[in-house]
Protein backbone atom coordinates (compact mmCIF):
# COMPACT_ATOMS: atom_id res chain seq x y z
CA UNK A 1 0.00 0.00 0.00
CA UNK A 2 1.10 3.67 -0.51
CA UNK A 3 2.51 5.31 2.51
CA UNK A 4 3.85 8.52 3.40
CA UNK A 5 8.01 8.62 4.37
CA UNK A 6 8.30 12.00 5.56
CA UNK A 7 6.68 14.77 8.09
CA UNK A 8 6.79 17.24 5.37
CA UNK A 9 4.78 15.36 2.59
CA UNK A 10 2.09 14.58 6.19
CA UNK A 11 1.98 18.29 6.15
CA UNK A 12 0.85 18.53 2.65
CA UNK A 13 -1.33 15.81 2.98
CA UNK A 14 -2.98 17.31 5.88
CA UNK A 15 -3.24 20.51 3.91
CA UNK A 16 -4.94 18.74 1.36
CA UNK A 17 -7.36 17.51 3.94
CA UNK A 18 -7.81 21.08 5.64
CA UNK A 19 -8.93 22.09 1.85
CA UNK A 20 -11.01 19.02 1.03
CA UNK A 21 -13.05 19.62 4.54
CA UNK A 22 -13.35 23.00 4.15
CA UNK A 23 -14.68 23.04 0.74
CA UNK A 24 -17.23 20.05 0.51
CA UNK A 25 -19.72 21.85 1.94
CA UNK A 26 -20.20 24.38 -1.19
CA UNK A 27 -21.43 21.34 -3.19
CA UNK A 28 -24.57 21.76 -0.54
CA UNK A 29 -24.85 25.44 -0.78
CA UNK A 30 -24.94 24.91 -4.52
CA UNK A 31 -27.61 22.14 -4.01
CA UNK A 32 -29.72 23.87 -1.51
CA UNK A 33 -31.61 26.34 -4.11
CA UNK A 34 -33.84 23.18 -4.97
CA UNK A 35 -33.09 20.17 -3.33
CA UNK A 36 -32.95 19.57 0.97
CA UNK A 37 -30.49 18.89 2.47
CA UNK A 38 -31.78 15.57 4.13
CA UNK A 39 -31.95 14.63 0.33
CA UNK A 40 -28.61 15.90 -0.09
CA UNK A 41 -26.91 13.84 2.46
CA UNK A 42 -27.83 10.70 1.25
CA UNK A 43 -25.70 11.19 -1.91
CA UNK A 44 -23.04 12.49 0.26
CA UNK A 45 -23.24 9.22 2.05
CA UNK A 46 -22.44 7.06 -1.12
CA UNK A 47 -19.66 9.34 -2.25
CA UNK A 48 -17.96 8.78 1.07
CA UNK A 49 -17.92 5.05 0.76
CA UNK A 50 -17.27 5.12 -3.20
CA UNK A 51 -14.48 6.66 -2.83
CA UNK A 52 -12.90 5.02 0.53
CA UNK A 53 -13.51 1.90 -2.35
CA UNK A 54 -11.37 3.51 -5.15
CA UNK A 55 -8.25 4.11 -2.72
CA UNK A 56 -8.53 1.02 -1.13
CA UNK A 57 -8.60 -1.11 -3.84
CA UNK A 58 -5.88 1.14 -5.99
CA UNK A 59 -3.26 2.94 -3.15
CA UNK A 60 -4.47 0.36 -0.60
CA UNK A 61 -3.64 -2.54 -2.27
CA UNK A 62 -0.27 -1.26 -4.20
CA UNK A 63 3.51 -1.41 -3.32
CA UNK A 64 5.41 -3.85 -1.51
CA UNK A 65 4.92 -2.28 2.35
CA UNK A 66 2.10 -2.60 4.95
CA UNK A 67 -0.97 -5.19 3.72
CA UNK A 68 -3.33 -5.08 0.83
CA UNK A 69 -6.80 -4.67 1.27
CA UNK A 70 -8.37 -7.29 0.69
CA UNK A 71 -6.15 -9.57 2.85
CA UNK A 72 -5.97 -7.13 5.14
CA UNK A 73 -9.50 -7.08 6.53
CA UNK A 74 -9.70 -10.65 5.77
CA UNK A 75 -7.70 -10.69 8.87
CA UNK A 76 -8.79 -7.92 11.11
CA UNK A 77 -9.99 -9.00 14.44
CA UNK A 78 -13.10 -7.69 15.54
CA UNK A 79 -12.44 -5.43 18.26
CA UNK A 80 -10.65 -3.54 15.46
CA UNK A 81 -13.80 -3.52 12.99
CA UNK A 82 -15.89 -2.39 15.53
CA UNK A 83 -13.96 0.81 16.60
CA UNK A 84 -13.81 1.85 12.85
CA UNK A 85 -17.29 1.06 12.56
CA UNK A 86 -18.12 3.05 15.41
CA UNK A 87 -16.18 5.78 14.35
CA UNK A 88 -18.40 6.35 11.12
CA UNK A 89 -21.16 6.31 13.39
CA UNK A 90 -20.30 8.74 15.92
CA UNK A 91 -19.02 11.03 12.76
CA UNK A 92 -22.25 11.01 11.08
CA UNK A 93 -24.48 11.96 13.97
CA UNK A 94 -21.94 14.81 14.25
CA UNK A 95 -21.63 15.32 10.64
CA UNK A 96 -25.90 15.64 9.91
CA UNK A 97 -26.13 18.18 12.79
CA UNK A 98 -23.09 20.33 11.15
CA UNK A 99 -25.00 20.02 8.21
CA UNK A 100 -28.47 21.23 9.28
CA UNK A 101 -26.41 23.82 10.85
CA UNK A 102 -25.17 25.22 7.97
CA UNK A 103 -28.22 25.12 6.21
CA UNK A 104 -29.52 27.31 9.09
CA UNK A 105 -26.58 29.74 9.75
CA UNK A 106 -24.20 29.39 7.16
CA UNK A 107 -20.74 28.00 6.38
CA UNK A 108 -18.80 30.57 7.87
CA UNK A 109 -20.63 30.00 11.36
CA UNK A 110 -21.07 26.09 11.51
CA UNK A 111 -17.65 25.77 10.50
CA UNK A 112 -15.86 28.11 13.08
CA UNK A 113 -18.15 27.28 15.92
CA UNK A 114 -18.59 23.78 15.02
CA UNK A 115 -15.59 22.62 13.39
CA UNK A 116 -13.45 24.88 15.59
CA UNK A 117 -14.67 22.84 18.83
CA UNK A 118 -14.20 19.60 17.03
CA UNK A 119 -10.56 20.70 16.64
CA UNK A 120 -10.54 21.64 20.31
CA UNK A 121 -11.71 18.44 21.61
CA UNK A 122 -10.41 16.16 19.02
CA UNK A 123 -6.64 17.31 19.41
CA UNK A 124 -6.60 16.97 23.33
CA UNK A 125 -8.40 13.27 23.17
CA UNK A 126 -5.98 12.04 20.27
CA UNK A 127 -3.14 13.48 22.13
CA UNK A 128 -4.26 11.67 25.22
CA UNK A 129 -4.07 8.52 23.54
CA UNK A 130 -0.94 9.41 21.08
CA UNK A 131 1.16 11.94 22.78
CA UNK A 132 3.06 12.89 19.60
CA UNK A 133 4.50 16.54 19.64
CA UNK A 134 5.27 19.90 21.79
CA UNK A 135 2.32 19.88 24.20
CA UNK A 136 3.04 23.52 25.32
CA UNK A 137 3.07 24.57 21.52
CA UNK A 138 -0.31 21.92 20.33
CA UNK A 139 -1.91 23.52 23.26
CA UNK A 140 -1.27 27.11 22.74
CA UNK A 141 -2.50 27.02 19.05
CA UNK A 142 -5.48 25.05 20.55
CA UNK A 143 -5.93 27.51 22.98
CA UNK A 144 -6.11 29.82 20.18
CA UNK A 145 -8.57 28.30 18.60
CA UNK A 146 -10.71 28.40 21.27
CA UNK A 147 -10.78 32.04 21.10
CA UNK A 148 -11.64 32.43 17.50
CA UNK A 149 -14.40 29.85 18.09
CA UNK A 150 -15.93 32.74 20.92
CA UNK A 151 -15.54 35.82 18.10
CA UNK A 152 -16.59 33.75 15.35
CA UNK A 153 -19.66 33.13 17.82
CA UNK A 154 -20.32 36.57 18.64
CA UNK A 155 -19.67 38.01 14.83
CA UNK A 156 -22.83 35.94 14.37
CA UNK A 157 -24.43 36.99 17.31
CA UNK A 158 -24.38 40.94 15.86
CA UNK A 159 -25.55 39.76 12.54
CA UNK A 160 -28.91 37.77 14.14
CA UNK A 161 -29.61 40.90 15.65
CA UNK A 162 -29.86 43.32 13.11
CA UNK A 163 -31.59 40.38 10.81
CA UNK A 164 -33.93 38.56 12.73
CA UNK A 165 -31.85 35.26 12.20
CA UNK A 166 -32.61 32.18 14.03
CA UNK A 167 -29.05 32.20 15.98
CA UNK A 168 -29.52 30.15 18.66
CA UNK A 169 -30.69 27.05 16.43
CA UNK A 170 -27.51 27.29 14.63
CA UNK A 171 -25.17 27.92 17.43
CA UNK A 172 -26.78 24.97 19.18
CA UNK A 173 -26.62 22.65 16.13
CA UNK A 174 -22.91 23.49 15.44
CA UNK A 175 -21.78 23.23 19.16
CA UNK A 176 -23.41 19.81 19.49
CA UNK A 177 -21.88 18.55 16.26
CA UNK A 178 -18.88 19.82 17.29
CA UNK A 179 -18.42 17.91 20.82
CA UNK A 180 -19.46 14.73 18.67
CA UNK A 181 -16.68 15.49 15.83
CA UNK A 182 -14.08 15.74 18.14
CA UNK A 183 -14.30 12.00 19.38
CA UNK A 184 -14.64 9.98 15.90
CA UNK A 185 -11.17 10.28 14.89
CA UNK A 186 -9.81 8.17 17.70
CA UNK A 187 -11.80 4.89 17.20
CA UNK A 188 -10.57 4.55 13.83
CA UNK A 189 -6.75 5.63 14.53
CA UNK A 190 -7.36 3.11 17.30
CA UNK A 191 -8.38 -0.17 14.76
CA UNK A 192 -5.29 0.92 12.70
CA UNK A 193 -1.30 -0.41 13.52
CA UNK A 194 0.34 2.37 14.07
CA UNK A 195 3.84 2.42 11.91
CA UNK A 196 2.02 1.52 8.55
CA UNK A 197 5.00 -0.16 7.49
CA UNK A 198 4.87 -2.80 10.28
CA UNK A 199 1.25 -4.60 9.78
CA UNK A 200 0.12 -5.71 13.12
CA UNK A 201 -2.31 -9.17 13.47
CA UNK A 202 -5.62 -7.88 14.01
CA UNK A 203 -5.29 -4.68 13.26
CA UNK A 204 -6.13 -2.47 10.06
CA UNK A 205 -4.45 -0.49 7.10
CA UNK A 206 -5.37 3.08 6.97
CA UNK A 207 -7.45 2.07 3.67
CA UNK A 208 -8.80 -0.46 5.34
CA UNK A 209 -10.00 1.36 8.54
CA UNK A 210 -11.84 4.31 6.31
CA UNK A 211 -13.60 1.86 4.33
CA UNK A 212 -15.15 0.20 7.46
CA UNK A 213 -15.55 3.99 8.43
CA UNK A 214 -17.75 4.58 5.45
CA UNK A 215 -19.88 1.53 6.36
CA UNK A 216 -20.45 2.49 9.48
CA UNK A 217 -21.75 6.07 8.46
CA UNK A 218 -23.49 4.56 5.81
CA UNK A 219 -25.49 1.75 7.94
CA UNK A 220 -26.12 4.91 10.44
CA UNK A 221 -27.78 7.45 8.16
CA UNK A 222 -30.51 4.90 7.41
CA UNK A 223 -31.49 5.29 11.26
CA UNK A 224 -30.06 9.08 11.64
CA UNK A 225 -31.52 11.03 7.90
CA UNK A 226 -34.52 8.62 8.22
CA UNK A 227 -35.51 10.30 11.59
CA UNK A 228 -33.99 13.85 10.25
CA UNK A 229 -36.34 13.54 7.52
CA UNK A 230 -39.34 12.94 9.34
CA UNK A 231 -38.63 15.64 11.83
CA UNK A 232 -36.44 17.89 10.18
CA UNK A 233 -34.89 21.54 12.16
CA UNK A 234 -35.97 23.26 9.47
CA UNK A 235 -38.93 23.06 6.64
CA UNK A 236 -41.49 20.28 6.52
CA UNK A 237 -40.85 16.80 6.35
CA UNK A 238 -39.64 14.89 2.85
CA UNK A 239 -39.90 11.73 1.90
CA UNK A 240 -37.94 8.79 0.51
CA UNK A 241 -40.43 9.55 -2.87
CA UNK A 242 -38.76 13.11 -2.35
CA UNK A 243 -35.35 12.00 -3.35
CA UNK A 244 -36.22 9.19 -6.21
CA UNK A 245 -37.67 12.92 -8.04
CA UNK A 246 -34.50 14.33 -7.65
CA UNK A 247 -32.56 14.95 -11.06
CA UNK A 248 -29.16 13.62 -11.78
CA UNK A 249 -27.33 16.89 -11.63
CA UNK A 250 -29.08 17.18 -7.57
CA UNK A 251 -27.60 13.24 -6.78
CA UNK A 252 -23.92 14.06 -8.65
CA UNK A 253 -23.88 17.07 -6.63
CA UNK A 254 -24.33 15.42 -3.18
CA UNK A 255 -21.75 11.87 -4.46
CA UNK A 256 -19.14 14.89 -5.16
CA UNK A 257 -19.50 16.51 -1.64
CA UNK A 258 -18.56 13.14 -0.52
CA UNK A 259 -16.01 12.37 -2.60
CA UNK A 260 -14.03 15.80 -1.80
CA UNK A 261 -15.08 15.05 2.07
CA UNK A 262 -13.49 11.38 2.00
CA UNK A 263 -10.57 12.46 -0.19
CA UNK A 264 -9.47 14.73 3.00
CA UNK A 265 -10.52 11.79 5.45
CA UNK A 266 -8.09 9.41 3.76
CA UNK A 267 -4.83 11.87 3.74
CA UNK A 268 -5.36 13.03 6.90
CA UNK A 269 -5.30 8.69 8.24
CA UNK A 270 -2.52 8.26 5.78
CA UNK A 271 -0.39 11.27 7.07
CA UNK A 272 -1.28 9.93 10.47
CA UNK A 273 1.46 7.65 10.44
CA UNK A 274 4.50 10.58 10.23
CA UNK A 275 2.28 13.53 12.09
CA UNK A 276 0.64 11.61 14.76
CA UNK A 277 -3.08 11.81 14.95
CA UNK A 278 -3.56 14.23 17.24
CA UNK A 279 -1.46 17.02 14.86
CA UNK A 280 -2.60 14.99 11.50
CA UNK A 281 -6.64 15.90 12.49
CA UNK A 282 -5.64 19.48 14.16
CA UNK A 283 -4.32 20.38 10.85
CA UNK A 284 -7.53 18.84 8.76
CA UNK A 285 -9.76 20.58 10.80
CA UNK A 286 -8.24 24.06 9.58
CA UNK A 287 -10.73 23.46 7.40
CA UNK A 288 -12.63 26.08 9.34
CA UNK A 289 -10.59 28.90 7.96
CA UNK A 290 -11.03 27.11 4.44
CA UNK A 291 -15.18 27.57 5.10
CA UNK A 292 -14.94 30.76 6.63
CA UNK A 293 -13.17 32.08 4.06
CA UNK A 294 -15.90 30.93 1.56
CA UNK A 295 -19.07 31.49 3.49
CA UNK A 296 -16.93 35.45 3.92
CA UNK A 297 -16.46 36.36 1.12
CA UNK A 298 -17.42 34.45 -1.69
CA UNK A 299 -21.54 33.21 -0.40
CA UNK A 300 -21.54 36.64 1.44
CA UNK A 301 -23.09 35.27 4.48
CA UNK A 302 -22.03 38.50 6.83
CA UNK A 303 -23.62 40.98 4.01
CA UNK A 304 -25.38 43.69 5.42
CA UNK A 305 -24.26 42.94 8.99
CA UNK A 306 -23.43 45.81 12.08
CA UNK A 307 -20.77 48.13 12.80
CA UNK A 308 -17.73 45.78 14.31
CA UNK A 309 -18.45 42.56 12.76
CA UNK A 310 -15.73 42.98 10.36
CA UNK A 311 -12.69 43.44 13.03
CA UNK A 312 -14.55 40.15 14.77
CA UNK A 313 -14.26 38.18 11.73
CA UNK A 314 -10.87 39.09 10.88
CA UNK A 315 -9.41 38.76 14.05
CA UNK A 316 -11.05 34.87 14.37
CA UNK A 317 -9.48 34.78 11.00
CA UNK A 318 -5.65 35.84 12.26
CA UNK A 319 -6.11 33.58 15.62
CA UNK A 320 -7.12 30.36 13.40
CA UNK A 321 -4.00 30.93 11.58
CA UNK A 322 -1.71 31.38 14.11
CA UNK A 323 -3.01 28.70 16.14
CA UNK A 324 -2.41 26.29 13.34
CA UNK A 325 1.23 27.73 12.64
CA UNK A 326 1.65 26.20 16.28
CA UNK A 327 -0.19 22.77 15.83
CA UNK A 328 2.17 22.61 12.68
CA UNK A 329 5.67 23.53 14.27
CA UNK A 330 4.66 21.23 17.48
CA UNK A 331 6.21 18.26 15.97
Amino acid sequence: MFIIETYPIAVFFCIITMLCWGSWANTQKLAAANWRFELFYWDYVLGILLLSLLFAFTFGSMGSEGRSFMVDVQQADSASIRSAIWGGILFNAANILLGAAIAIAGMSVAFPVGIGLALVVGVIVNYLDAPVGNALMLFGGVGLIGVAILLNASAYRKLSSSTGGVSTKGLVLSVIAGALMGLFYKYVANSMFPDFTQPLPGKLSPYSAVVLFSIGILLSNVLFNSLLMWRPFVGAPVTYADYFRGNLKNHLTGVLGGIIWCIGMSFSIIASDKAGPAISYGLGQGATIVAALWGIYIWKEFKGAPAGTNILLNSMLLCYIIGLGLIIAAR
